[in-house]
């Protein structure tokens, strides 16, 4: 009896989620049926690695839920449709529609936005711990702030690190490179010294003998790891500043509220299917 009553329950708070984010749940079916058909497409193409991205996708649309459902965590809309749109950006359009290569931006405009909702992720938590009255965790708005910002942060540097292992290990070329034509390297010193020889105008490479094409020179990486933590430190002070002052105003402005998780009113959930019964 007990399962039927908690199966019910789940489905009525289900349908109330539904009902409430009707524009959610309609973007996160488009999306799910995009991808579906996407990953019938790769595999019958013979694409594996690209049907396996596809799983992966499907798997990290249900985070948001999964957290709502698990830990009673309301996302708001808006934050809960960007991580659905930021998902499908990354993993199907810039991996699978290689928007990362047509689009010098993309990568650079999706590290930004990885910046800011991290941030808001990190803030969110602290100020879930400072509203809950069992926890003696309270933090000033600023040292809040801080916290957003170095968990923003400590995410930017784990997917770096994630990007780099990639690299090496399976040679996926996930950190891009960039083509400079001047480059500074202390190994080119004939004296041995500590001092970088300077090599200007590099109008081509060539590797084993053979010319690769380029007009410069390839740097593996560097560049591309340290634009996309320069962006994603922009985001995170972006919305660490507009976390600052919501902290301030308690809660008054309606942007931050937007990207702000907050706890569930459970009792409020459970007078609904009441009410609906009665």
């Amino acid at each position: 009896m007990r399962n039927k009553k908690n199966k019910s329950n789940r489905k009525d708070e289900l349908k109330t989620r539904i009902v409430e984010n009707k524009r959610v749940f309609t973007l996160y079916i488009v999306l799910r049926l995009s991808v579906i058909l996407i990953m019938i497409a790769q595999f019958f193409n013979g694409n594996y690695e690209n049907f396996f991205l596809c799983i992966l996708t499907l798997i990290l649309f249900t985070i948001p839920s999964f957290i709502e459902k698990n830990y009673h965590i309301d996302l708001p809309d808006t934050l809960e449709v960007i991580i659905l749109l930021f998902i499908y950006s990354a993993e199907i359009l810039g991996e699978i529609r290689s928007f990362y290569v047509i689009f010098p931006f993309w990568d650079t405009m999706l590290h930004t936005l990885n910046g800011f909702l991290a941030a808001a992720i990190g803030f969110s938590m602290v100020d879930i711990l400072n509203r809950n009255k069992k926890s003696s965790f309270q933090l000033s708005p600023f040292f809040m702030a801080l916290v957003a910002f170095c968990f923003s942060m400590t995410i930017g540097v784990l997917w770096e690190f994630f990007e780099c292992g990639m690299d090496i290990f399976f040679h996926m070329d996930m950190q891009k490179d960039t083509i400079v034509t001047g480059i500074s390297s202390v190994l080119l010193n004939p004296e041995g010294l500590n001092r970088a020889v300077r090599i200007r105008d590099i109008q081509s490479t060539v590797v084993n003998g053979q010319d690769l094409g380029i007009q410069g020179y390839l740097d593996i990486g560097l560049l591309d790891t340290m634009k996309d933590l320069f962006v994603n430190f922009i985001g995170a002070v972006v919305f660490s500043t507009i976390g600052y002052f919501y902290v301030k105003t308690r809660g008054e402005g309606k942007f931050a509220k937007k990207f702000i998780p907050h706890p569930m009113d459970m009792e409020a959930l459970k007078k609904k299917p009441e009410e609906k019964k009665n």
